[in-house]
């Protein structure tokens, strides 16, 4: 069964471009990317909210193509009356879908704000807004990074279903016995609803590696060392990474995994490409 054959599909995620090159260049990527008929697009913010402005401008300028965008929304540094302010906002302009995360407290910060968890944010929109917005939350296959055990933060992960949310997106990752491990144990904390792989597509070995070392997801040896050994050739790294991420995307499908979303960094080539390679 392919992607796009699956129940929910394929999705991408987008980051709000900070120039105008960056905006024509996204618009493009949106363009290419709306044509595989996507379930939703979902656009980041910077940390702590930084760029929550250009988050709401880049959602309303994607979805003019006709597909529901999903704004990420953060917890961390933010007062409930923000909050609601901005929920309004994004049901006054028809938004309906919503990514929940607690967020990165960046440096020199002062406060956390009123919500500490995920959890507690879907619970907020559930009180605020009641069944408006479709939630997605965060999964983490090979645990979040600051999680002082992978059962704890399995606990966290379920605690975040059972407030409300609709379905879970996870963190990238390179092992597809990851994901089905995670999937196999959250199902036995009673999770049900849908939980997404994540998916990033590689083609620059030390971005890869940074994200990586960053964010938790493990790049395992075989990987490393192959990529290493391209050097500076990003041809080879290109090609070695989509066989790679091909390979996985086909793997988690004819696992059952209920779709793809991919973490596309403005570029819609490589996505595109792994689709293409999929069965």
């Amino acid at each position: 069964m392919s992607a796009q054959e699956h129940p929910l599909g394929i999705s991408f995620e987008f980051f709000p471009p900070n120039t105008d090159a960056g905006r024509e260049k996204l618009l493009r990527t949106r363009d290419a990317l709306a044509e595989r008929k996507p379930r939703f697009f979902s656009v980041t913010y910077g940390a702590g909210g930084s760029t929550q402005a250009r988050t709401f401008n880049t959602v309303k300028s994607v979805r003019e193509c006709g597909i529901a965008t999903a704004p990420h929304l953060s917890c961390i540094g933010s007062d409930k009356g923000e909050l609601r302010d901005l929920l309004a906002e994004y049901r006054e302009c028809g938004i309906d879908s919503l990514v929940a995360l607690r967020g990165d407290l960046p440096s020199g910060m002062g406060g956390i704000g009123e919500l500490r968890y995920a959890n507690e944010l879907v619970e907020f929109i559930r009180a605020e807004t009641g069944d408006h917005f479709e939630i997605a939350v965060a999964a983490y296959p090979e645990a979040h990074p600051q999680a002082p055990s992978f059962e704890h933060d399995l606990q966290n992960f379920a605690r975040k279903m059972q407030a409300g949310a609709n379905l879970a997106i996870t963190q990238y990752f390179f092992s597809a016995e990851a994901y089905f491990h995670f999937v196999e144990r959250a199902r036995a904390l009673g999770v049900e609803a849908p939980i997404i792989p994540g998916i990033m597509p590689i083609t620059n070995y030390t971005k890869l590696a940074r994200f990586s070392d960053a964010c938790g997801a493990d790049i395992p040896r075989w990987i490393r060392k192959q990529l290493e050994a391209y050097g500076d050739d990003s041809e080879s790294i290109q090609a070695f990474g989509e066989e790679v991420i091909s390979k996985l995307c086909q793997r988690l499908l004819d696992g059952g995994a209920p779709g793809l979303h991919f973490y596309t960094l403005n570029q819609a080539a490589p996505a595109l490409k792994i689709l293409d390679n999929l069965k």
